[in-house]
């Protein structure tokens, strides 16, 4: 037996232990291939079908895999359809037009001037006939053949120095004056105006200087019935422009940095752009500070400065080309629908030269409202392949005509030339002035059209006349804003003897029964009378009727006087210009709707009239569904008088306690109430007076319950705004309505 020393024993106790543990380890390495090996041969298929149906198996996942992907770049990329647009970050200022007023005098009345009395506007007069060195002012004010006025303004936007507004004239109710007929309005300054309580009344900028003769509502046989229409009138392009107002955008609140506000005058001046006079790019936005964008207006929109911001609002803010790609086969599938094709021709505009096979395949739609807003855009991208489509839209559809025209201005085209030359020869009184005003933009020097320049006395302004050789009706327009001239459509035209016109005071035309010449005759007290005998043809009549010192109004007077009399031989017309905001029928949809039924709708609106046909300056708005109806309106310059703070009181109240206009068929109408004499001779349908200078007396009700028959009227609920107090309010503007951009923070 062997003794083992115990120094020994826990020496081998632990080599014992070792050696069984990896007996045991090796062990287990040798029988795990073998069960591997069954398991293997155990997952193995067993048929042909098992080994197809792994491999779709495979080949699904890795199509999940790939359109996986592909999201993930989506979203990394901006790939996405959805693109924002500039409208919905930014708003305009300064697109809204203002009021400037001021007073003046004017001369010449031979009579019919008086001493006005006391008041705010008789002391604002003296003050001025002071500083410019008058001697005398109260003895001036005295006469009988001068007269205090009242002078007011509204200027557009995107004025520049130096072009002209008409001025609206009118005699204070306190006034001893009569009538401003045949008098020549002094030189004026036009300024901004505020009431500050505890200050009285203060005066802002000048914006505007006026001077020129006056013209009257009240012409021919009418000034004798109608007193009331010699005490207002109209300088027509009177005003001229001292100081420009800018046009910018200013981003949301939320939005605003230095950064956003690069991005989006970048993105502007990509799309738009012009030369300086030494051929140098200049960007049409420049960004002034984290929110204010200084805007330019493109040469192409200068005469349609609306669509200029709505194309604006359609510009994408931030797109790479792959969304742009998309975007641009979405908006052609939208442009085929009539919904959608205004807002669809808008941003094929604003993407460019991209765009344009694609607006030309809309030329190809068989729908006319289409059709019309894919020409509308090739013509301002230069493109003259739309000329046909605004043509027709021009001379068959009044809701298209407004725009159709001013399209085919911008066209330097001679298609377009040509187009427009015969819309000239149509029916329509409005389609042919109106292409007359639309060719004259495109270019005014065309012989067709040239006309000649009218000169009256020296030291006073002149007017335009245009003898056009056109087929068809006879006609001969005038002008009673905007600026003086007198169109006559069809050479040669003669007058109908016999005759007996007025021009001015002291001008008579006549001539006798079967005569071929018209005796021109000019009466002056204390001087000779001048005379003239001319062809009895209206424009030898209108030479010579300048020659002997008659103003615009007065041949005005005379054509007028002509139509009432029917010396003409064709039709008169004055202001004959379209208008935007008409109703369009569109026609019944194949497969949609019924075969008896159409779908009205609105085409543009009053504030998106393009700028080259004026509105006129006493048309009421219309109401808006996103703000204010006040918001519309300039804010209140004016002084009014004492003699008429109660009729304004009583106005404003009739209109604050009054139903919205969105609800006036529960209000009362309110009625216009003429002269009684003036219904007596009425004149021909051919003969409207101008409606910026008859007066009118309304006469307001206000009814405290609805009618039987009728449901109160219910207030509409203004939006919400979410703005900080320490900054302005920035709304966000509707698309289509720019009348809703705010001012300008200060």
């Amino acid at each position: 037996m062997l003794i083992v020393p115990k120094s020994l024993r826990w020496w081998l106790t632990a080599c014992l232990i070792g050696g069984l543990s990896c007996g045991t380890a090796l062990a287990k390495d040798q029988q795990e291939p073998k069960k591997k090996g069954a398991d293997k041969k155990s997952a193995e298929p067993k048929s042909l079908k098992e080994i197809q149906e792994l491999k779709k198996e495979l080949k699904n996942f890795d199509n999940y895999e790939e359109e996986d992907e592909e999201e993930s770049s989506g979203k990394q990329y901006g790939t996405r359809i959805e693109t924002p647009l500039i409208g919905q970050y930014a708003t305009f200022s300064g697109i809204n037009a203002i009021a400037v007023e001021g007073v003046g005098i004017v001369v010449g009345l031979k009579g019919t001037g008086g001493n006005p009395a006391p008041s705010h506007y008789r002391t604002a007069l003296l003050e001025d006939l002071k500083r410019r060195g008058v001697r005398n002012p109260n003895e001036i004010l005295k006469s009988s053949d001068t007269a205090l006025v009242y002078l007011r303004a509204s200027l557009p936007p995107l004025l520049a120095k130096g072009e002209t507004v008409d001025v609206q004239v009118m005699i204070p109710e306190s006034a001893e004056a009569t009538s401003l007929h045949g008098g020549w309005l002094m030189e004026a300054y036009l300024s901004e105006q505020a009431f500050v309580p505890g200050k009285g009344s203060l005066s802002g900028h000048h914006f505007a200087r006026v001077k020129g003769p006056v013209l009257t509502a009240a012409v021919g046989s009418n000034k004798r019935k109608s007193p009331a229409l010699l005490t207002r009138g109209a300088v027509l392009g009177g005003g001229s422009v001292t100081k420009e107002r800018e046009l910018a955008i200013f981003l949301r609140n939320d939005f605003r940095s230095i950064r956003q506000a690069m991005r989006v005058s970048d993105a502007i001046s990509k799309r738009f752009h012009d030369y300086d006079k030494h051929g140098m790019q200049q960007p049409m936005a420049v960004a002034k500070n984290d929110q204010k964008i200084l805007l330019i207006v493109h040469p192409k929109y200068k005469n349609n400065f609306p669509r200029y911001l709505q194309v604006i609002r359609h510009l994408a803010f931030h797109e790479p080309t792959t969304a742009r790609r998309l975007r641009i086969q979405r908006l052609k599938d939208e442009l085929r629908q009539p919904e959608l094709a205004e807002q669809a021709a808008l941003q094929l505009e604003g993407i460019g030269k991209e765009a344009i096979p694609v607006l030309k395949a809309g030329l190809e739609s068989p729908i006319m409202e289409c059709r019309f807003h894919a020409a509308s855009a090739l013509a301002y991208l230069d493109q003259a392949a739309g000329v046909p489509v605004l043509a027709e839209a021009a001379k068959s559809e009044p809701a298209f005509r407004v725009y159709a025209l001013a399209a085919l201005s911008v066209i330097e085209d001679a298609d377009a030339n040509v187009a427009l030359r015969k819309l000239m020869c149509e029916s329509s009184m409005e389609t042919r002035y109106g292409a007359f005003r639309s060719l004259w933009v495109l270019d005014k020097n065309d012989p067709f059209i040239r006309g000649e320049q009218i000169e009256v006395m020296e030291g006073k302004t002149g007017y335009m006349l245009h003898e056009l050789e056109t087929p068809g009706e006879s006609l001969v327009h005038v002008t009673t804003r905007t600026r003086p001239e007198v169109v006559l459509y069809g050479k040669d035209q003669k007058l109908t003897a016999p005759l007996y016109l007025t021009a001015g005071k002291n001008i008579m035309v006549t001539a006798q029964a079967g005569a071929q010449t018209a005796s021109v005759r000019k009466f002056t007290p204390d001087e000779p009378d001048q005379h003239r005998e001319v062809p009895l043809t209206v424009p030898d009549v209108i030479r010579a009727v300048s020659e002997l010192d008659g103003t615009y109004p007065d041949v005005v007077q005379m054509l007028m006087e002509a139509a009432e009399q029917n010396n003409l031989q064709g039709r008169f017309a004055h202001d004959a210009l379209p208008e935007a905001g008409r109703m369009y029928e569109r026609p019944p949809m194949p497969g949609v709707d019924g075969p008896k039924s159409k779908r009205k709708t609105r085409i543009g609106r009053d504030n998106l009239t393009p700028n080259l046909f004026p509105l006129d300056p006493e048309k009421e708005q219309p109401e808006r569904d996103d703000a204010d109806p006040a918001s519309d309106l300039p804010p209140a310059m004016a002084n009014v008088p004492e003699e008429n703070s109660a009729k304004n009181a009583e106005v404003k109240t009739a209109k604050e306690e009054g139903p919205s206009r969105k609800e006036v068929k529960s209000e009362p109408k309110t009625e216009e109430i003429d002269e009684p004499a003036a219904a007596e001779t009425r004149p021909s349908r051919f003969v409207r007076w101008p409606t910026a200078l008859k007066p009118r007396v309304r006469r307001f009700q206000q009814t405290d319950e609805p009618a039987a028959d009728e449901k109160p009227a219910a207030r509409p609920t203004p939006k919400k705004t979410n703005t900080s107090q320490s900054e302005p309010a920035q709304t966000e503007p509707d698309v289509e309505d720019l009348a809703t951009d705010q001012s300008e923070p200060q």
